[in-house]
């Protein structure tokens, strides 16, 4: 990382602080990338609650992959 995109890095921090909230509920990197492709589509409410049995029947990206469409 250069100086100048530290010193960027650490002006936004400063800005926009180092703490957030997702909203959105996953236990890994790829479902967080499922719901948040899915919220594009809705509310992250709704994305919650539909994620809750896809991720049960799709517990891997190879479930995903294998998936009848």
């Amino acid at each position: 990382m250069t100086k100048r995109t530290k010193e960027i890095l650490d002006r936004l921090d400063q800005v926009y602080t180092t703490e957030y909230k997702c909203y959105l509920n996953h236990e890994n990197a790829w479902q967080l990338l499922i719901a948040t492709m899915l919220s594009a589509q809705c509310t992250d409410a709704r994305v919650n609650i539909v994620t809750k049995d896809l991720f049960q029947k799709y517990k891997s990206p190879q479930d995903f992959a294998e998936a009848d469409l």
